[in-house]
């Protein structure tokens, strides 16, 4: 399958339109990123707010232990801290959800800022440069008689008119040099090199 074309105008342009889709594609990635970590920034109130939760647990876990080695009331006295401890592993584990939650927003922002933008590019550049390969590709098969009929069918006018005057009477009456400028200006189009070695005796294009 070719991959770009013979000519420098329109290889210029596909090797262009490629270097941009990189390009974009790089940029978004860079702004993904960025926003990436500015989101993360949210995520700090939920790690204090965790730090906090498992100081009053270890403390409050420390208090009941001490607490619980008085004699007689030491169940009665660890009793309060215990609570106040499974408080703060509370607290600890709303902190660490919270920061779940931000890790969350932030990947999915940063991977939004990608596909988005880079999806709706690559499908407009895949249109283009597929479309073009294809056809790029089944041109090089095709003898010249039926580039010629696709020129006459599909070319612009300006590009007919600019053929000889008598262009379209020569190729119906199977003149070999009208159908090969034919053939020629249907390669041009598609930005190749006009075949010098194909004849119009259905000779395949190389």
């Amino acid at each position: 399958m070719r991959l770009y074309a013979d000519r420098p105008v329109l290889r210029t342009r596909q090797l262009t339109a490629d270097l941009l889709l990189l390009g974009w594609a790089l940029l978004w990635v860079l702004v993904a990123r960025a926003v990436h970590a500015a989101v993360l920034v949210l995520a700090e109130p939920g790690v204090q707010l965790e730090s906090l939760g498992r100081s009053i647990g270890d403390t409050m876990g420390d208090a009941a232990g001490v607490a619980g080695d008085v004699p007689l009331v030491g169940d009665d006295l660890s009793s309060p801290f215990r609570s106040l401890g499974e408080s703060g592993d509370g607290v600890a584990g709303a902190g660490q959800g919270l920061q779940d939650a931000v890790h969350t927003l932030a990947w999915v922002l940063a991977v939004a800022l990608v596909v988005i933008p880079v999806g709706w590019a690559l499908v407009r550049w895949a249109t283009w440069r597929l479309g073009w390969a294809r056809e790029a590709t089944a041109a090089g098969g095709l003898d010249v008689e039926l580039l010629a009929a696709r020129a006459v069918a599909t070319a612009p006018l300006p590009a007919l008119a600019g053929l000889p005057t008598g262009t379209g009477a020569a190729w119906r009456a199977g003149d070999a040099s009208a159908v090969r400028a034919l053939a020629d200006l249907e390669l041009r189009r598609l930005g190749l090199r006009p075949g010098s070695e194909a004849g119009v005796d259905g000779a395949q294009l190389r």
